[in-house]
């Protein structure tokens, strides 16, 4: 079930900001994007962001569960497996990604940050 309180203190009336403090921190966004193409084990998330720790890429995997914004399937075997995969409410957020990917596209190629 969701989290239903904001990470964010007074923050509770506006939507943007609600929005923002289920998906802030510096892996929550790439996460998300690199689960759009599909289920991914732990490790091909590892492999897929090399820069991140693997504490890291744990914590923000539990907030994002806990948010009801992806599914953490465990499987019973040994060695065990687990597999992340975009809830439905996550998924519901691939225009607000895809629309940050073509603003990045577009604003932040090698001439277009020059020209900033």
């Amino acid at each position: 079930m969701p989290r239903v309180s904001s990470r964010i203190p007074g923050v509770e009336g506006c939507a943007v900001e609600r929005t923002l403090s289920l998906i802030e921190g510096k892996w929550k966004i790439i996460v998300l994007y690199k689960l759009l193409k599909g289920t991914l084990r732990f490790n091909e998330l590892r492999r897929l962001m090399p820069l991140v720790t693997q504490r890291m890429l744990t914590h923000q995997l539990r907030e994002l569960e806990a948010d009801g914004l992806i599914v953490r399937t465990v499987y019973a075997q040994v060695p065990p497996r687990v597999e992340y995969s975009l809830s439905a409410r996550g998924r519901s957020l691939e225009p607000v990604l895809m629309a940050m990917k073509e603003w990045g596209d577009t604003n932040l190629s090698s001439q277009g940050a020059q020209a900033a």
